[in-house]
């Protein structure tokens, strides 16, 4: 049985996933440019992050990727 999310998602907000192992580590940013940042430095390194977007509420909006030869 999965086991629900202890948190909710706020509304503007950007999220990513940090896949390590059988666990997915969700992390969040206020802001745009220190969403990807992030998200790029972990990429860097060698993890495996998937990119969700902008939370609108209902579902996730840029839900492109950033790619690090444009920042």
């Amino acid at each position: 049985m999965a086991k629900s999310k202890h948190y909710k998602m706020g509304v503007g907000i950007y999220y990513f996933n940090i896949k390590s192992g059988i666990q997915n580590i969700v992390i969040s940013r206020a802001a745009k440019i220190d969403a990807i940042n992030t998200f790029l430095m972990y990429k860097k390194v060698g993890k495996d992050a998937e990119w969700l977007g902008c939370w609108d509420g209902k579902r996730f909006q840029e839900s492109t990727a950033p790619n690090l030869k444009d920042y």
